[in-house]
């Protein structure tokens, strides 16, 4: 019988993002409507997600760094901690952010104390957010997206080695910025990479344009034996590889994540959509941006294949 998912996964979910660990749970983050805190949920199914404990694990300062439109945390289990990076801003500039890291120590991450670590320092003190991180033959790296004061338009693509799960080393090498037209409209942006490692190679998704209809997702890949750090590793779609489909009144997918199904048979991919297209105001603050899922399929030649959009049920709105 084929793996389903019946979507939405979790309503008024953005960016989401799903780790599951070696306990046998699917653990959920994701960018709540009101910016204003990290929740956390787990399952030992996806699908369960939906109806699981949220736990609020941290909340925004009234003030100064980390006050204002916390945006697209993500959770990782590195050397026996938890990790969650996170992008926010301060009250009085709430569109110019930066990445920090939260800390538990706990085998169960909705308990224990979180603590903070701090701000993920780059090259530049500019707009930076969506950060990830992997590992790769011993070695720790992290992507993020973030805007170079020299180059025209809102955020590219990095990555670097990291010291330690909040420390990058030098240098950070640019990935990705915006060329095609499809990571152009609206704005001119390349965020929310997600890292996959398959059948010798390495992959970034990551999403490109403005967050209504016509957001999407675009995708890197490299030989796994490849320098990372070395751009002409890289080569990049010259089209996006999942993108709206008004046949299913599913629009604006991307910010992704990766995960397998429950008998780890199947890769599946973690996203947001929309279910219309006309958006009054600013999209940032339209809340159902909601978290699907659906399986996927990988082509001869190694390439993850992620198909058509699917609906497999009515969407809130």
């Amino acid at each position: 019988m084929d793996y389903e998912l019946k979507n939405p996964i979790v309503e008024q979910r953005a960016d989401p993002w799903v780790y599951k660990h070696t306990d046998g749970y699917y653990y959920f983050t994701a960018s709540v409507p009101e910016f204003d805190r990290i929740e956390l949920r787990r399952s030992k199914t996806i699908q369960g997600l939906n109806e699981a404990k949220k736990r609020t694990v941290w909340t925004k300062r009234l003030e100064g760094p980390m006050s204002s439109h916390i945006w697209a945390p993500e959770i990782h289990f590195i050397n026996k901690s938890w990790y969650v990076y996170f992008a926010a801003a301060r009250v009085e500039a709430e569109f110019d952010h930066r990445m920090y890291v939260l800390e538990n120590h706990s085998s169960n991450p909705l308990e224990g104390q979180w603590t903070e670590r701090g701000q993920v320092k780059t090259d530049w003190e500019s707009f930076s957010l969506d950060a990830t991180t992997f590992e790769h033959q011993s070695k720790r790296y992290y992507v993020w997206a973030q805007k170079d004061p020299t180059i025209e338009g809102n955020s590219n693509l990095y990555i670097a080695e990291m010291e330690n799960p909040w420390t990058i080393k030098s240098p950070q090498v640019m990935l990705s910025k915006p060329e095609y037209d499809w990571e152009k409209s609206g704005f001119l942006v390349n965020e929310g990479a997600a890292v996959l490692k398959r059948k010798g190679k390495l992959f970034i998704t990551y999403s490109a344009s403005a967050t209504d209809h016509h957001y999407c997702m675009g995708m890197l890949s490299a030989d796994e034996s490849s320098p990372l750090l070395d751009p002409a590793s890289w080569t990049k779609s010259p089209q996006p590889v999942f993108q709206t489909d008004e046949k299913v009144n599913k629009f604006g997918p991307g910010h992704n994540s990766f995960t397998v199904s429950e008998d780890g048979l199947k890769d599946v991919l973690i996203y947001h959509a929309r279910n219309y297209k006309e958006i009054t105001g600013n999209p940032l603050y339209d809340p159902n941006r909601h978290t699907c899922a659906q399986p996927f399929d990988w082509d001869e030649d190694g390439i993850p294949h992620f198909g058509n959009l699917v609906q497999n049920r009515e969407f809130i709105k």
